[in-house]
């Protein structure tokens, strides 16, 4: 017993502050108040709405709706993790379009890095990740880190191999003496084309996901219009075998949302 503690404690995840303490780790996602009690009302309020149509009892919903209600934070917080990512790559982008234009005008990688960092808050605000990133980066460079430690930080917190991918190359190249500015921009069209290859394929798929969101609900427009026209069109029972036949459909209709989410999602 006393192993099995030893090994669940080794295996608690340590989020990663990065080289000054300071950054974030984009792996999780902490969630504030107003983000619990969204998950919360959605889970809550989407549950109830089924068990009640399903098996007409009100004590029922709202258990299972408070029950689901909590166990969606989990996945609720994955949800905004993965958007936080996808924002985040976007700003990268930015900026390494801001850094390619000021190794144009002839600045050094000191100062490219210091404008950009002002481009970036006068996109975004001062609040944005990628603007608290360049900050970091600014605050090791005043620190006398290299800029390629502080990258390579950055991209070990970002989980996002594109930034990791970057700031390899660019480790490379300083050490090397390569052509920063043709690197920066190499990798800015290449995240561009992987962003448009993204929005291609998600365009083309948008029909299939709204298909998948109509065959979730036509079971309830269809339980509903039974009702309309009279009790002898629908079984509405709770007897075992009811219910029963009500929990396998409930859990086919599911597994088929999660299966047909799976196959709709596809990442470059």
């Amino acid at each position: 017993m006393k192993k099995k503690k030893e090994k669940r404690v080794r295996e608690v995840y340590e989020p990663k502050k990065g080289l000054t303490g300071q950054g974030d780790d984009y792996h999780i996602y902490t969630m504030n108040g107003k983000e619990k009690v969204t998950a919360f009302l959605l889970g809550m309020a989407g549950t109830f709405v089924v068990i009640y149509l399903f098996f007409k009892s009100m004590l029922l919903g709202l258990a299972a709706g408070i029950a689901v209600g909590i166990l969606i934070q989990k996945y609720y917080a994955l949800h905004l993790c993965e958007k936080r990512k996808n924002t985040l790559l976007m700003q990268f982008r930015d900026m390494l379009e801001a850094l390619t234009s000021s190794y144009s005008s002839g600045k050094n990688t000191n100062g490219a890095f210091s404008d950009a960092y002002g481009d970036m808050i006068q996109i975004y605000g001062e609040n944005a990740d990628i603007v608290q990133e360049l900050k970091i980066i600014l605050m090791g460079i005043n620190s006398n880190i290299n800029i390629e430690t502080m990258l390579a930080d950055f991209a070990d917190r970002s989980e996002l191999n594109d930034i990791k991918s970057f700031a390899d190359v660019f480790e490379v190249s300083v050490k090397q003496g390569g052509n920063i500015k043709d690197i920066i921009s190499a990798t800015r069209d290449i995240i561009n084309d992987k962003i448009e290859i993204e929005m291609e394929i998600g365009t083309l798929l948008s029909g299939n996901k709204n298909e998948l969101n109509i065959m979730m609900i036509m079971p309830l427009i269809i339980i509903v219009s039974m009702e309309g026209l009279g009790s002898e069109m629908t079984v509405t029972g709770n007897s075992p075998l009811n219910i029963l036949i009500k929990i396998v459909a409930l859990g086919m209709f599911a597994a088929a949302y999660v299966l047909g989410k799976k196959i709709t999602t596809i990442k470059v």
